[in-house]
């Protein structure tokens, strides 16, 4: 079996940091700067390499890999001359990203081949005139988790006086699901525990995710539960090596004995069957007695809908829908019958289905069964990904702001916002296909491979006039789809900006970033860049948008607007984090308007293919970051190439397959031809493929209460190739 973690992932780290140098890597890592990765958080004022409870080392490879890319020498400028835009989009995404940081702004006039430098002025000129003689209603605004509060603040600030709340975050395309489903239930849509309550947790459920690949350091917490004594059960449709087994490289122990067992209990259930799963769970914990009624009765509303609800549902529904037989629910069902102190994390296994939002609601409720919501050392942690995804969305870059917040901001700002409900992501992106968007703003990230249906994602974009974008690094979100106009901003990282900047973990703490010495001279500070677009467009006449130069302005601003934000009105004097109030659950007081929690009813989901179709789910590898691919290889899962379909041998053989055959995969979506068979332990009926490569077979179909698209569930045909 395949360890995760080890010795492998230490030896690629100083590779890395000796490719970029020693000096500079390490420098960049110990300085007073947050981790540009998972949210799960490190950084900060606390230093280098220590999360909020300032533990130390703490770091993983996808920090490294995320600092050494930020770390590299500028693109050469002649290679736009050299290479076609056509050129530039075959070529793979992990080469795009090694070319360098940009270091000079690019601009395309409709019909050229090819990206041409411009100067800084000519270049915000352009944009000016573009976003002047486009239609507010007829533009969005889009930033990618690793924008600064600041920055974020800022363009939404612009965005809604120039006209629109089309305003919207990779969230959509992640973790809104969990949002939605937890505010339905308590009225706040975050994690309820901060990183201290880890420390005492006795059961974890981890349902849904794998983050000894995407959320590495997570892995520490869960190895610390079995040392204590504690269990870990995963719920994964696929048997992932670093759950089972983890060397974690800040554990010599870990390190020295090979690895150390992560899951105490693995359910590989269907894809899709997890609502029926956690009914089950909780069918068996109401059958044995085991839920709490006071905690229901006190504490909650909707319990006895709920468990009418549960009661109704039959075991053999329970059973079909999750692949898993009764006598397997009722033994985990029991380890959390007898757990005190459970805490349910998840990722976007539970999000990405047209019934994410359900999936998470399924979870809530399951903690709410035994009280293990408002109380310390227990309750709910979504895994976010970007380190400020949740940061920007709780700043206020959603489509709609709330009444309190926009009240505040007119009268701070003296302007009248407009009040329309604006667009999500995915709805944007269909106003674009059907030519309804004339201009976008795009602050960081890869829309185009984020976007499933990867066909219409090409001519959605195609259809949009003018696009801008900024960026440290080029991707192939800047070389496809983009028919029309389009500018290319260089941006510098957190670690380079002259001002400080703040982001907030998933565990809803405020992080100050000090900055540091700027690297490639010709880039330029996000909100530099947004406050002279602003300026060129509107003027200032209305906002005297220089005061927004300034970070310290924006921060009080946020203070005085945002809710749970008070504190950041004291940072530049203090330089003190802060743990944002009213989110976290230590006592069984809830955010909804009468203090209780609800309970949902939530159905199991109704799932049938055809005749020898697969459930498909989308994951991504050891050595990547979202849709940022560092490298080919996935050693977690023993993949060479990324290219391939992950299936049961059960599966293979039924369709007279052998593993390394080519095969067509279809479905109702799209083909994908030439991909690979491999064998791996995956629950018959089930398969898995790489995201963002299978996007062609993912149907832009979203959950109609998060607008999250369901990457996680494609009925697929796979047959030899002809």
């Amino acid at each position: 079996m395949i360890t995760g973690g080890g010795f492998r992932a230490v030896r690629y780290s100083l590779q890395a940091a000796y490719s970029a140098g020693f000096v500079k890597t390490f420098k960049t890592l110990f300085s007073r700067n947050t981790c540009k990765t998972c949210a799960f958080g490190m950084g900060g004022q606390k230093g280098g390499m220590r999360d909020e409870a300032g533990n130390f080392p703490e770091v993983c490879k996808k920090g490294f890999q995320a600092q050494i890319t930020d770390i590299q020498s500028p693109v050469p400028p002649n290679i736009f001359k050299l290479k076609s835009i056509e050129e530039f989009a075959n070529t793979p995404g992990r080469l795009l990203e090694r070319m360098g940081r940009l270091n000079t702004p690019l601009y395309k006039s409709a019909g050229a081949t090819h990206y041409t430098p411009i100067a800084w002025d000519n270049a915000l000129d352009k944009i000016a005139s573009r976003f002047r003689n486009s239609s507010p209603e007829k533009s969005f605004f889009y930033s990618s988790g690793r924008s600064s509060n600041e920055a974020a603040f800022l363009l939404q600030i612009f965005a809604r006086i120039y006209g629109s709340n089309n305003i919207n975050n990779t969230s959509y395309y992640c973790h809104q699901a969990s949002g939605v489903g937890i505010s339905s239930a308590l009225g706040t849509g975050t994690a309820t525990v901060v990183l201290e309550d880890l420390d005492k947790v006795d059961l974890f459920y981890v349902i849904g995710c794998n983050p000894a690949s995407n959320h590495p350091r997570f892995i520490r917490q869960l190895l610390n539960c079995r040392r204590r004594g504690g269990r870990v059960v995963v719920i994964n449709p696929a048997k992932e090596n670093g759950l089972v087994k983890f060397a974690v490289p800040s554990d010599f122990k870990s390190m020295l004995t090979g690895g150390s067992e992560i899951a105490s209990e693995y359910i590989q259930l269907n894809i899709g069957g997890d609502i029926a799963l956690l009914k089950g769970f909780a069918k068996s914990i109401i059958g044995k007695k085991k839920h709490n009624p006071e905690f229901m009765n006190n504490y909650t509303n909707g319990a006895n809908e709920y468990i009418a609800d549960i009661e109704n549902t039959s075991w053999d529904e329970i059973v079909s829908a999750s692949g898993i037989a009764r006598e397997e629910i009722e033994r985990i069902a029991e380890i959390y019958g007898n757990s005190r102190n459970t805490v349910f994390a998840w990722a976007v296994g539970i999000t990405h289905h047209i019934f994410g939002s359900e999936n998470v609601e399924s979870i809530v409720n399951l903690a709410l069964l035994r009280g293990m919501i408002g109380k310390p050392n227990a309750g709910l942690l979504p895994l976010r990904g970007h380190s400020n995804v949740q940061g920007i969305g709780s700043i206020g870059f959603t489509p709609a702001l709330r009444e309190k917040v926009l009240a505040k901001l007119e009268k701070h700002l003296s302007v009248e916002l407009p009040n329309s409900a604006g667009m999500d992501t995915m709805s944007c992106m269909h106003a674009a296909d059907k030519g309804e968007i004339e201009a976008a703003f795009l602050l960081g990230g890869n829309l185009y491979s984020s976007n499933p249906d990867t066909e219409f994602a090409v001519r959605a974009l195609n259809k949009i006039p003018f696009k801008l974008y900024l960026t440290t690094t080029l991707n192939q979100g800047h070389f496809n789809g983009i028919d029309g106009e389009a500018v290319i901003l260089p941006v510098i990282t957190r670690d380079e900006e002259a001002q400080k900047t703040t982001q907030e973990s998933m565990f809803n703490f405020v992080r100050l970033s000090d900055g540091g010495e700027q690297r490639i001279p010709n880039a330029r500070s996000e909100v530099e860049i947004i406050t002279e677009v602003a300026k060129r467009v509107l003027g200032n006449d209305v906002v005297d948008f220089d005061k927004f130069k300034s970070h310290e302005y924006l921060r009080k601003l946020i203070s005085e607007t945002v809710p749970g934000f008070e504190q950041m009105s004291k940072m530049d004097e203090t330089n003190q984090e802060f743990q944002i109030e009213g989110r976290t659950y230590h006592e069984p007081k809830f955010s909804t308007p009468d203090g209780k929690a609800n309970f949902r009813v939530c159905s199991i989901p109704a799932l049938q293919g055809e005749e020898k179709e697969l459930r498909m789910m989308s994951v991504r590898s050891e050595g990547q970051f979202n849709s940022i691919v560092y490298e080919e290889e996935d050693l977690y899962r023993g993949q060479k190439n990324r290219r391939v379909i992950l299936m049961n041998k059960s599966d293979i053989r039924e369709r007279n397959l052998r593993n390394n055959d080519l095969v067509t995969l279809e479905s109702s979506t799209g083909i994908m031809e030439g991909v690979k068979v491999r064998v791996y332990d995956i629950k018959p009926g089930n398969v898995m493929m790489y995201y963002p490569e299978s996007n062609v077979l993912i149907s832009n179909d979203t959950d109609p209460r998060s607008k999250t698209p369901g990457y996680k569930l494609t009925w697929v045909k796979v047959y030899r190739r002809h």
